[in-house]
């Protein structure tokens, strides 16, 4: 499967923004799928995990009550609705995906086999 993260761009502090994360090609099979960042100097960090079934979720304890993970099906995408920015969240954002049973969802990055190519989020105070 191939992933396409978009959505990135400058806000303010206290701005929110929509990231978005198409797949394409073996779509016909199960994924789970993962928000993750990596600010300059630092290591890539989980942010947000969806299930395929969407009944699974979970959050990095800095995001939660912000940050809100869904998925479309029918549409192939995944989002992650970011509200209540920080500059702290500055960060590049990737997608990832996993084939997995319906109700799973993986944390760790060297879980995820398949990774789009990040966009750019970057939070100004």
């Amino acid at each position: 499967v191939q992933l396409q993260a978009s959505g990135g761009g400058l806000v303010q502090v206290g701005g929110s923004l929509r990231l978005s994360c198409a797949a394409s090609g073996r779509t016909d099979r199960t994924y789970a799928t993962g928000w993750f960042r990596q600010a300059p100097g630092k290591e890539r960090e989980f942010v947000a995990g969806i299930s395929m079934s969407g009944g699974s979720i979970y959050y990095a304890d800095s995001v939660k009550g912000r940050f809100t993970v869904s998925r479309d099906n029918a549409k192939n995408t995944v989002y992650l609705q970011m509200n209540s920015l920080k500059p702290e969240d500055t960060a590049v954002y990737y997608c990832a995906a996993e084939q997995a049973i319906t109700s799973l969802v993986f944390t760790t990055v060297r879980t995820y086999d398949y990774w789009g190519q990040g966009t750019q989020v970057t939070v100004s105070s």
